[in-house]
């Protein structure tokens, strides 16, 4: 069963991630720099312990870990936090299926990258199922509606939705790199600390922080639902998965997000999946499972 529990760690955290589309629309009024620098830095002082634990480890970075900590830590929760919160807050000109776009380009970027940077084999069989997935999650995001129905509002939500997917994408490469060097506990804390303490100089900075005084108790329930589910600790698992996969499969089992992105917004709101949502649906589902076998036995060498 232990076999398993890599996969399985990054599909449970692509669940958790696609309830943060619901649970971060409703702090649509506030900035959305703000909100991430809130949930971070309360994020890094509950895994501050683990900073102490990891110390040892983080005094013997070289040049390029530190490198690698610096990137997860401003493109994967700075920048990529920004432009998707940012295209939440479009939240009433736009379908949040749409900002889930994101998670269609980004195996894009991870599987490139990792080729380039982490010199991970990609064979013919490993891009069928890359290939299957990424459609199966096109389909389960917008059906065969056509993309020249959006307007201008959408346009710039799905900007930034590839910004988003670019930032993470990369993230996920530069996150194997580092955890080639430090445990996932002490990657955790450390991207924490350093994305808290990042933003909580320009927040004051740059006096967004007045605009704590106008949250309200319904805002800080949010943001520390944040933390607790979709945010810190969703992330703590997610590295524990990364730890033990190659980066380009983990991008790919990310895609489990739409698929119960969808789910869900059918169990919420009532919106019906359609045929072609079906279709996309079991494209993703059998690719995944394809992989998690492979995974678990070991041929992760494709």
């Amino acid at each position: 069963m232990k076999k398993y529990l890599p996969p399985f760690a990054v599909i449970f955290t692509a669940i958790l991630w696609s309830l943060d589309g619901f649970i971060r629309q409703n702090l649509f009024s506030l900035p959305s720099f703000l909100i991430i620098s809130l949930e971070h830095i309360i994020g890094a002082i509950i895994f501050l312990p683990l900073l102490f634990k990891g110390w040892q480890e983080i005094s013997s970075l070289n040049q390029r870990g530190w490198i690698s900590v610096l990137w997860i830590s401003i493109c994967g929760g700075i920048l990529g936090t920004f432009f998707y919160t940012k295209a939440l807050s479009y939240v009433n000109y736009i379908d949040l299926s749409v900002v889930v776009l994101l998670q269609k380009f980004q195996p894009v970027f991870a599987i490139a990258l990792a080729a380039v940077i982490l010199k991970e084999k990609i064979t013919s069989k490993f891009l069928i199922l890359a290939v299957m997935a990424i459609i199966g999650g096109y389909l389960v995001t917008f059906g065969t509606s056509s993309m020249k129905t959006w307007d201008d509002k959408t346009i710039i939500a799905a900007l930034l939705a590839l910004l988003a997917a670019f930032s993470w994408g990369s993230s996920t490469v530069l996150g194997k790199h580092a955890l080639k060097r430090l445990s996932f506990k002490t990657v955790t804390s450390l991207r924490l600390t350093i994305t808290g303490a990042i933003t909580f100089f320009i927040l004051f900075s740059t006096d967004q922080y007045e605009a704590i005084e106008k949250m309200t108790l319904s805002n800080w329930a949010y943001i520390i639902l944040i933390v607790i589910s979709t945010g810190s600790v969703a992330l703590f698992i997610y590295y524990y998965g990364l730890n033990h996969l190659p980066a380009s499969h983990v991008t790919l089992y990310e895609l489990f997000w739409p698929l119960s992105a969808v789910a869900l917004d059918w169990f919420i709101r009532g919106n019906m999946m359609s045929t072609a949502q079906w279709f996309g649906a079991l494209l993703l589902l059998g690719s995944i499972v394809l992989l998690t076998r492979e995974d678990s036995l070991g041929q992760t060498d494709y």
